[in-house]
């Protein structure tokens, strides 16, 4: 018990804190970012993240410093320095020096059965504040950091690529999705060309709708059109919905059927949208009711959820439908 009373007595005092930036507060927070407890420094971190207190900017770098030493045993589970990145990059703290210290951290720590890294979290917070500060061989990074062993910090390359937002990244997510990955990273590889390079990504694209068995294993390849549909409709181009028309129509799975129609709907375009309708008008019940279910999207939207039970109203089995 005597152990964790640091920690709970640290962790007490900034629960305390109604204003960070009062001179009681700050010397709180100055006094837990040269402590010890990794917990109590990431708690820290955060609220003066949310209280944007720039003067306390020295102090978050000092104390990831000191969380780089030993940090299994000063930051086990990188929380404290995940923390202190975050803040520093919605601070806008522009030394490369830290970022890439936190971008090339691994941390290996000890779990049943061997030893598992911690540090992807920390590796992409830090991929961002290399973005934001326009660090000059920031592509390299986020080149290394796409090929991480870990899901979680290939998320993270592919989110950064998407918010520099310069479209030479583009050929380096191009060979990622080629290349195969996660069903969850690999929406984020096709949401980034799609927002970079759209019209130019999208044939490619519009392939992973019918993933290929050397890419992706048999039961993965239905989660991936899934994906790869979604990422077509959030894309909103004109240019994808005759695609997704297409993949639709052939499909036979209903839950693909479903995907493909709310893929359609998050268009939010006139043509996607008349289609649906037409399928409320006079598709079979079941197309209906999915038209319907990918519809509701825009249920918050008087003029046209009106439009939706007007045109339910119409059809002789507008009984079976709920409303």
């Amino acid at each position: 018990m005597a152990k964790s009373r640091p920690l709970e007595e640290a962790l007490a005092a900034l629960n305390q804190i109604t204003d960070p930036s009062s001179e009681a507060a700050i010397e709180t927070l100055h006094r837990v970012l040269h402590g010890k407890q990794g917990l109590a420094i990431a708690q820290a971190s955060r609220l003066i993240h949310k209280a944007e207190l720039h003067t306390l900017i020295p102090d978050l770098v000092a104390a990831f410093e000191r969380c780089l030493i030993k940090p299994e045993t000063t930051d086990p589970n990188c929380h404290a320095k995940t923390a202190i990145a975050d803040a520093l990059y919605h601070l806008d703290y522009r030394e490369e020096a830290l970022f890439l210290a936190g971008i090339r951290h691994v941390q290996l720590e000890a779990v049943w059965g061997g030893k598992e890294d911690t540090a992807p979290a920390l590796r992409s917070v830090c991929a961002l504040g290399l973005v934001r500060m326009n660090y000059p061989h920031v592509l390299s990074e986020l080149a290394d950091l796409l090929a991480d062993p870990k899901a979680e910090a290939r998320i993270g390359a592919a989110r950064a690529i998407a918010y520099r937002n310069h479209s030479d990244a583009v050929p380096l997510l191009r060979l990622r999705v080629q290349v195969g990955d996660e069903p969850q990273v690999f929406s984020e590889y096709l949401l980034a060309l799609l927002q970079l390079a759209p019209v130019q990504s999208l044939p490619l694209v519009i392939q992973f709708l019918d993933p290929s068995k050397e890419l992706f294993p048999l039961d993965r390849a239905a989660e991936v059109a899934e994906i790869t549909a979604l990422a077509l409709g959030e894309s909103r181009l004109t240019e994808a919905f005759e695609p997704l028309h297409r993949w639709w129509k052939r499909s036979r799975d209903p839950e693909l059927r479903q995907t493909g129609l709310l893929a359609i709907a998050m268009l939010r375009q006139d043509e996607p949208l008349d289609f649906l309708f037409s399928l409320v008008a006079k598709g079979t019940t079941q197309d209906a009711k999915d038209a319907i279910a990918a519809l509701s999207l825009y249920q918050q939207e008087d003029v046209l959820w009106s439009r939706v039970r007007h045109t339910v109203e119409q059809r002789n089995d507008c009984k079976t439908f709920n409303f």
